[in-house]
């Protein structure tokens, strides 16, 4: 794949062709200048098994059909990119930061989907059954108020995508970060909070430098890579990917990759020496070998061992 350009085209006929991609896996074959909200991460991290620290489903159950009614105003727009554009934002209302449900952040951001006043007067939206004047602190208002200005600045389109996001935020992390989860809730509208905050790790480290034996911040191999977003969604892994496929708890081989399990590649069960986090959509984030970087890549690699899904 040609990386987030291929992305962006993922993204776009996930919606346009509208079918969920399950991909299975055999084992043993900007108007807001708030920045990306800070990945969720828990104290200290726990032990492979165990739920994480947010098993529960990322967007909750109030909001997603409220992203999907309001994609709906704009033909061509992914509901899974306004999620993540909320998801990122404020955990989809879930943050109690300031600036969320009343005033505003240090930047002046407002509301849950963190508008700057006056660009929420511009395309400020009253929404079905939303706030009367329309109001940023409002989920419904604040939703569709977001879905119009990112058809405005041409989130429906394929070749517009990116900087319409870039438009909301003008970080690149942002931008991967948001295009990164769109892709794992178009496949699992229910992806849990745990698996959020391992993705937004890896999709933060995109363009990283491979490093032998890195575990970050400066540079990452695979299991390294692995191994730190795990931490950031609270679950402790092993070193290595030999033993990060060893500790499990496999996939069974008739179950289907989901996004956030770990992809492993090498000569079998014993000779495992590769490991990605699958994203969605047939893709993966990894850090493949000396001389390239943390990129997004095709998790149909010939050589496939098995799957993981820890926590």
């Amino acid at each position: 794949m040609g990386k987030f350009v291929a992305l962006v085209a993922l993204v776009l006929s996930v919606v346009v062709v509208g079918p969920v991609l399950l991909v299975a896996m055999a084992a043993g074959e900007g108007s807001s200048p708030s920045g990306p909200a800070p990945s969720a991460s828990a104290a200290g991290a726990t032990g492979p098994g165990t739920a994480g620290s947010d098993p529960g489903p990322a967007i909750p159950a109030t909001w997603l059909p409220l992203y999907q009614q309001a994609a709906s105003t704009c033909p061509g727009l992914s509901w899974s990119i306004l999620a993540a554009v909320g998801t990122v934002e404020t955990g989809s209302g879930r943050s109690t930061a300031p600036g969320v449900w009343s005033g505003a952040n240090s930047a002046g951001a407002e509301g849950p989907m963190q508008f700057e006043p006056g660009t929420f007067a511009a395309y400020a939206t009253v929404g079905p059954d939303g706030a009367r004047p329309p109001s940023p602190y409002d989920p419904v208002d604040a939703v569709y108020t977001a879905s119009a200005l990112l058809c405005a600045d041409g989130a429906a389109s394929e070749p517009t995508l990116r900087t319409a996001i870039a438009d909301y935020n003008h970080s690149t992390v942002y931008v991967d970060t948001v295009l990164t989860l769109s892709l794992a809730l178009a496949e699992d509208p229910t992806v849990p909070g745990t698996v959020v905050a391992v993705l937004t790790f890896a999709a933060e480290q995109l363009g990283t430098p491979y490093l032998w034996g890195g575990t970050g911040p400066g540079g990452f191999d695979c299991s390294g890579l692995a191994q730190a977003a795990y931490r950031a969604g609270g679950i402790s892994l092993p070193r290595v990917a030999q033993a990060q496929f060893d500790a499990g708890p496999a996939v069974p081989g008739s179950g289907t990759v989901q996004p956030g399990d770990l992809v492993f590649f090498g000569t079998g069960p014993s000779g495992v020496d590769h490991v990605g986090l699958y994203v969605g959509v047939g893709e993966m984030i990894d850090a493949p070998h000396t001389g390239a970087t943390v990129r997004l890549d095709d998790a149909d690699w010939p050589d496939l061992v098995g799957l993981t899904r820890p926590g």
